[in-house]
């Protein structure tokens, strides 16, 4: 498509590659319609990062100075490193929904949800005046209750744990003998994601070139993540990398895959059996995981606990609650406590440890009074 600029005079062109005719007459319909309403048809075709920062004083016309701030920075932080990345036109509300969530479960406050959420639902307004969308996909709801049951989970992630390495190792035998062909490599994907407490989009971005094998520690660079027209990788959740130990438990699994991939910097270490990316959907249907760990009695346990495992089985072994958020990637160090929660023994231990303090400081003839000169 080619017009001529209205203020520059210059000739400009777009083009996008389609499957179909259907969709090919589509697109030029949409930019046809964009362009009678006055939009450019750069602007049409714009991410939603691009797209905001162009109509953004529009979209937050009419506000007060102290909700723009609270506005721009879940736009900032939150909306454009999730969604930015995406066409205007392909945002759906299934997208909308999984980073709402995404937010919760990484522990932001209700206000920041929704502040985050009010200033997508504005810009994508204003897209559906331009004409760009014909409704707005940030008008989720829903999104409280969703809220509200993330933050019962994650006030005791614990419970949503493995209770030792032997049940982790019963669980990927498990999974690889009811997958296909019993490929080996669901098993090795599981023990890593709990030994490092790492997501799956993390442990499915990972290269040989991020591990270092004299140090056994893995910099978590990049996540892959579904994208339109498929998966894609860009950044970690923090949007930093980070450096995770690799423990001796672990150590074997990892030498066999930098092995087979010949020790290729830029080589994925986990892929599925066809050397395909993996998500937490195709881990889940290619190992039959919800009939599995029913079977060994954790109905509980979902892809993602398997991080909170980690994380737990850290906890336990005394690591810092600093070190700790540094390994997780958690942006709020009250998110990394909920995993310190002590159990009663600790409870007792503790009393025990105090008075003993206590007692070794008391003078053996019990208070003395001393006179005053």
């Amino acid at each position: 498509m080619r017009w001529i600029d209205p203020v520059t005079k210059e000739r400009r062109s777009k083009s996008e590659s389609v499957q179909t005719l259907e969709a090919a007459q589509a697109w030029i319909a949409a930019m046809e319609r964009a362009a009678r309403g006055g939009i450019d048809p750069f602007a049409a075709t714009a991410t939603l990062a691009e797209y905001g920062e162009a109509v953004m004083s529009l979209a937050l016309r009419g506000l007060e100075a102290k909700t723009l701030d609270p506005y721009l920075a879940g736009w900032r932080k939150r909306v454009v490193p999730d969604l930015g990345h995406l066409p205007v036109r392909l945002i759906t509300r299934g997208a909308v929904d999984r980073v709402v969530h995404g937010w919760i479960a990484d522990g932001c406050s209700r206000s920041t949800v929704k502040n985050s959420l009010a200033v997508l639902v504005r810009v994508m307004e204003q897209a559906v005046r331009d004409g760009i969308i014909d409704r707005n996909p940030a008008r989720v709801t829903g999104w409280q209750r969703e809220y509200q049951r993330a933050e019962d989970e994650l006030d005791d992630p614990r419970s949503l744990a493995l209770p030792d390495w032997d049940a982790l190792v019963k669980l990927a035998t498990a999974l690889v003998e009811r997958s296909a062909d019993k490929y080996a490599g669901w098993g090795d994907v599981v023990i890593f994601m709990a030994c490092t407490a790492a997501r799956i989009g993390e442990v499915s971005g990972v290269r040989a070139g991020d591990i270092n094998p004299e140090t056994w520690t893995w910099t978590v660079r990049r996540q892959t993540t579904p994208a339109p027209g498929g998966l894609i990788d860009k950044g970690t959740k923090g949007k930093r990398a980070r450096v995770v130990p690799l423990i001796p438990e672990v150590r074997d699994l990892v030498a066999r895959r930098l092995e087979a991939v010949g020790h290729r910097p830029d080589a994925r270490l986990f892929t599925g059996p066809r050397g395909g990316r993996i998500t937490t959907a195709i881990l889940r249907d290619a190992t039959h995981w919800d009939e599995v760990v029913t079977e060994l009695g954790y109905e509980h346990l979902r892809r993602h606990d398997l991080r909170h495992t980690g994380l737990t089985w850290m906890a336990d072994a005394g690591v810092p609650v600093h070190v700790l958020q540094r390994i997780a990637g958690h942006g709020s160090l009250a998110t990394t406590q909920r995993y310190l929660h002590p159990d009663m023994r600790s409870i007792s231990e503790a009393g025990a440890a105090l008075s003993a303090h206590l007692t070794a400081r008391r003078s053996p003839n019990g208070p003395q009074l001393r006179a005053v000169q």
